[in-house]
């Protein structure tokens, strides 16, 4: 089976399916129209997000058998036409789900600790205990949106903190364990301190975060987004922080992302993120709440495991 890396993944991938009899070949340097000029003989393809895998540019692959997306989300990949055809997709949410429940946990304790503000200030040389008094996680309510492999990985991490923890999954029931209680949107909206997002982009979760779902809480809340940028809409979310709906946002992600994402401020910002940009009240990464050292070799392996015993 011969397989194209469109992406650079790490190599245990390459090396499992190799020694398995696959043919790989490195795609990696070739452009959209270089792939789809050799793409007649190959039966997989290996992405993670630098071309998408949409109808037009998987019809040059007629003997497409899978395509492995190195990460969790699919958005980037047309399901529809892939199930039209047969075509078999591989993703790996198991491989970077701890680092995003890690990743979770630091940027909230940074927050309520204030240590991105005040680790700028005395290197500027201001001394401020005071304005840097912090909160604590212990009795607050979190709520989590979505109960997958990234949903629980969290709600391991914060089970040591002695808060109390509500999930709510529209696709799942009868998962209440040892870390959250199931809930409804209803009851979440009702208690939370603090609501995390751990759902996929599809057309039933864009805009998730919208004016009426901030409005819906009773307390204001501190949000954690690690799963898309376009779950929450970023003009509701000003909106809510300017009425003090919103506390402090944790924003991995961005709806303004490209699907490069290295190409994310060669475009114009908009008053609404610059309003974030420039308030205290939120915290930034650049979409690596799964990029660590050891998600690396574990999404691959992931998806070696599972690329092989499907077609063993």
């Amino acid at each position: 089976m011969k397989v194209l890396f469109i992406d650079s993944v790490h190599r245990i991938l390459e090396e499992r399916l190799l020694s398995s009899q696959f043919i790989c070949v490195n795609g990696t340097h070739l452009s959209k129209e270089q792939c789809q000029d050799i793409a007649s003989d190959f039966e997989g393809i290996v992405v993670r997000s630098r071309f998408k895998m949409d109808q037009e540019f998987l019809a040059h692959f007629p003997q497409l058998k899978f395509i492995a997306r190195s990460g969790a989300g699919m958005e980037n990949i047309d399901i529809h036409y892939c199930e039209e055809r047969n075509i078999h997709l591989f993703n790996a949410p198991e491989g970077n789900r701890n680092a995003v429940g890690e990743h979770a946990i630091g940027m909230l304790l940074t927050l309520f600790n204030r240590i991105h503000l005040a680790n700028t200030e005395v290197r500027n040389g201001k001394w401020d205990r005071e304005g840097n008094r912090g909160i604590e996680l212990e009795g607050k309510t979190v709520g989590l949106i979505g109960y997958g492999n990234n949903g629980k990985a969290f709600a391991q991490k914060l089970s040591g903190f002695d808060v109390r923890i509500l999930a709510y999954d529209k696709y799942k029931s009868g998962f209440s364990d040892a870390f959250v209680s199931e809930s409804t949107l209803q009851n979440i909206y009702q208690n939370c301190d603090v609501l995390s997002f751990h759902i996929p982009q599809n057309e039933e979760t864009i805009y998730f975060g919208n004016n009426e779902f901030f409005e819906s809480f009773k307390k204001s809340i501190y949000l954690i987004n690690l799963s898309r940028g376009k779950v929450v809409e970023t003009s509701a979310l000003v909106k809510a922080i300017k009425a003090n709906k919103v506390l402090g946002a944790c924003l991995d992600v961005l709806e303004y992302e490209k699907t490069s994402f290295e190409s994310f401020f060669d475009q114009e910002l908009n008053s609404d993120f610059k309003y974030l940009l420039d308030s205290d009240k939120t915290l930034f990464t650049p979409h690596v709440g799964g990029w660590t050292n050891e998600s690396y070799f574990k999404l691959s392996n992931v998806l070696a495991d599972k690329i092989l015993a499907f077609f063993k």
